[in-house]
């Protein structure tokens, strides 16, 4: 259930920080790569931070403080760490806000975010299946369908009346 909670309340912070980044974007005054830039500038201290307090002060469990000290100290190799550099701070992290708040930038928020926010979910799920070997399940694959039937209905065209 916590799981659950925190995902939500990333959709929740994710729609309503978008939508102020789509205002300002749209004022032509501030550029997606700017956009992108404030947003990591502000979002690093605060990162840092509540790491040092997951770390030295909650202990948490799920954080190990010696991750960066290698193998024989008891964390991460060298091929955890290429993974974590590249996966989630090259491709996730600075490819995906470039794409994405440059999309921001000429499109609407109500499709732009529907179709990056679904395709991620629904390449988890595949991907997941494939490389990581998690089960698929019939629960899942229509999952799967109703989210990218959902965009289509959300993104779609001339097909979708438009609500005055």
């Amino acid at each position: 259930m916590p799981a659950i909670l925190l995902a939500v309340a990333a959709g929740l912070c994710w729609g309503i920080g978008e939508l102020f980044t789509k205002s300002v974007l749209h004022t032509h005054k501030v550029g997606p790569i700017t956009a992108i830039t404030i947003r990591s500038t502000v979002a690093l201290p605060v990162l840092w931070l509540a790491y040092v307090l997951a770390v030295y002060v909650l202990r948490s469990p799920r954080e190990n403080a010696a991750w960066f000290r290698g193998v024989e100290a008891g964390g991460a190799d060298a091929a955890t760490i290429l993974k974590l550099v590249c996966g989630s701070g090259l491709i996730a992290g600075a490819a995906a806000m470039i794409c994405f708040y440059a999309a921001l930038s000429l499109g609407e928020v109500s499709r732009v975010k529907p179709i990056a926010f679904a395709l991620a979910p629904a390449t988890a799920v595949v991907l997941g299946w494939l490389v990581l070997k998690e089960g698929m399940t019939v629960q899942k694959a229509l999952g799967v369908a109703l989210i990218l039937g959902g965009v289509l209905l959300l993104t779609g065209g001339k097909a979708v009346a438009k609500v005055p």
